[in-house]
């Protein structure tokens, strides 16, 4: 672990993959009231915490974090959501080329496989989610699209995810779904969080 600081009431926890920062998102959020932490904000491979300094300083919570150990620690399992998706997407005749097998092949990888929110990022309600059996790592694409539909399921390096919104990006689209996933009507506006299972 590495820790960076921001602020006076901020510093960033670095580490060395995104197991590593979901085990660390998840002990964190078990302590978060007694530490003091106001807020956990998780990316791939770094956690930006937040907390009170009124009442606690960097320096007590690097050293509480320190002597954590995550490597026994799995990540909790949240609310299962079911997304249906019609596999239609613009890439998906590449991502198979790239991945050397069919679509149907990718379908089923993409369907028959649990995902879990890693974090959320890059727009609103975007999550990125991971699964440790689909084997469907792809790169982006070389040349992002200037809009993907809203609710376009896509790929990209280890991570799948659905468009909350249109906006540009450039994830490989494999297909898209009519579930509502960034809605700020609804009491809770997205619908995935970290440790949903999709």
């Amino acid at each position: 672990m590495r820790f960076l600081p921001v602020n006076i009431d901020a510093f960033i926890v670095e580490l060395n993959s995104l197991e590593q920062t979901m085990a660390l998102n998840d002990v964190l959020h078990g302590v978060i009231a007694d530490w003091h932490i106001n807020e956990i904000i998780p990316a791939a491979r770094t956690l930006l915490i937040r907390y009170n300094p009124i009442v606690t300083n960097a320096n007590i919570l690097v050293k509480q974090i320190a002597q954590l150990d995550i490597s026994a620690s799995v990540m909790q399992s949240g609310e299962l959501v079911t997304i249906p998706v019609r596999y239609n997407g613009e890439d998906l005749p590449q991502v198979a080329e790239y991945l050397g097998i069919t679509v149907a092949e990718v379908i089923a990888r993409h369907t028959d496989n649990e995902y879990q929110v890693a974090f959320c990022g890059f727009a609103p309600g975007f999550a990125y989610m991971v699964s440790k059996t689909a084997q469907l790592n792809v790169p982006r694409r070389n040349s992002p699209r200037v809009r993907i539909p809203a609710g376009s399921v896509a790929l990209a390096g280890e991570f799948s995810s659905v468009y909350p919104q249109a906006s540009p990006g450039g994830w490989q689209l494999i297909g898209i779904t009519d579930t509502v996933v960034w809605d700020i009507y609804r009491d809770e506006p997205a619908l995935f969080k970290p440790g949903t299972r999709v």
